[in-house]
């Protein structure tokens, strides 16, 4: 009895997932990749894009479905039916409806383009390659001495300002935040970065409360008015709302709650990984959304899955952050090294060698697709059966 598999993302989480269940598994398993891209997009890179870099591209048949194994499906999901296990895909051949016996949720997240109102409406986002794109063509189009408000001083924010000064200087770059820009970091991080915004010529708006995307003009808290003449929104992360429709157990931010083996507390047959999922430990409730976090909890529930198959008892999560590294355009960056209990120790690494080490840590992903840790020999459930 084949078991039916069916991954929903093929992202930093997904991808991974997939390609592990494939090593481990089998034969025993059928695993059904279902992908809006059929290209894997680098989301830690958008902002290269949106600059007019060229990215390589990642084909996903290369990763999934022929000689590699599994199935590759490019389509966006419509909805998941948790009684009858079923996925409805739009596919480009049409509908498609996919039966499953487990099914392992990894759709990440998106930039909310609800936070405040305006957003979607006025405001360029990063949340795929094809925002990443529209952002580009404006900003090709935008005539020397613009002004380009980037709002939002967490990562997302601070790499694309920097890039964007880097790559235009012709064009007056503002990045708005409600604290100062990397607040969180060692004063070592702190500095390094100031002295790249100085550099590069990139205007900080701390302490800046952005009450309304309106179409020419940030609207501050306090009603102070900051005009523009393009817009980047670089704030917060929300997740699809298929989750909590599909009636899977959901926290206040519409993460799947699970276990400590990335299972749902709801429907065991679904496990949900990366941003999708809200993962417990001592970091708390959830895990910080991030690129990072799918790679590492990925293995983790293809390793529960097949262990679940055939008799075994999985192994808990455990993770830890080691890292984060910030580009500061294509020239400088920081790695700001991290304590066990997540906050920033006094190690940062800095200059040509941290563009080098983060560079590393991107394309080792790529590594990962491919080989998602030391291939385990599969072994055939005793009494092989849908996880229940």
């Amino acid at each position: 009895m084949t078991t039916r598999i069916v991954v929903l993302g093929a992202g930093y989480a997904g991808l991974p997932a997939a390609r592990r269940l494939i090593n481990r598994l089998g034969d025993d398993a059928d695993v059904t990749v279902v992908s809006a891209s059929p290209s894997f997009v680098e989301r830690p890179r958008l902002h290269q894009t949106a600059t007019g870099q060229r990215l390589r591209e990642l084909p996903l048949t290369g990763l999934v479905g022929g000689p590699r194994g599994g199935s590759l499906i490019v389509g966006r999901i419509g909805d998941i039916d948790l009684a009858d296990r079923r996925v409805r895909v739009q596919a480009r051949d049409g509908e498609r409806t996919l039966g499953y016996d487990v099914l392992v949720y990894a759709l990440g997240s998106t930039v909310d383009v609800h936070a405040v109102p305006g957003i979607a409406a006025h405001a360029h986002t990063l949340s795929d390659a094809g925002s990443a794109e529209r952002l580009g063509g404006a900003l090709a189009t935008a005539a020397p001495g613009s002004t380009v408000a980037v709002c939002g001083g967490g990562l997302c924010g601070i790499e694309m300002a920097a890039e964007l000064a880097e790559s235009r200087p012709d064009l007056r770059v503002l990045l708005a935040s409600r604290t100062e820009p990397g607040a969180w970091q060692a004063p070592r991080a702190r500095r390094r970065l100031r002295r790249a915004f100085d550099r590069l010529g990139v205007e900080v708006l701390a302490d800046a409360e952005v009450r309304e995307v309106a179409e020419d003009a940030l609207v501050l808290d306090g009603g102070r008015r900051v005009p523009y003449d393009l817009c980047v929104w670089a704030g917060g992360f929300t997740v699809p709302s298929l989750a909590r429709d599909a009636g899977l157990a959901v926290d206040d931010q519409g993460r799947i709650v699970v276990d400590e083996t990335l299972r749902s507390v709801s429907h065991p047959e679904v496990y949900a990984i990366g941003d999708a999922a809200a993962v417990p430990g001592p970091w708390g409730a959830a895990l910080a959304y991030g690129c990072r976090t799918g790679s590492f909890t990925a293995p983790c529930a293809a390793d529960a899955i097949a262990d679940r198959l055939a008799g075994r008892t999985p192994r808990s999560f455990r993770f830890r952050y080691f890292h984060e590294c910030v580009s500061l355009g294509r020239r400088d960056a920081f790695i700001q090294f991290l304590r066990a209990d997540q906050t920033p120790s006094r190690w940062v690494l800095t200059g040509r060698l941290a563009v080098w080490y983060k560079n590393i840590v991107l394309d080792s992903a790529k590594v990962v697709f491919r080989h998602p840790g030391p291939y385990t020999p599969h072994r055939r459930p005793a009494e092989p059966a849908p996880v229940s």
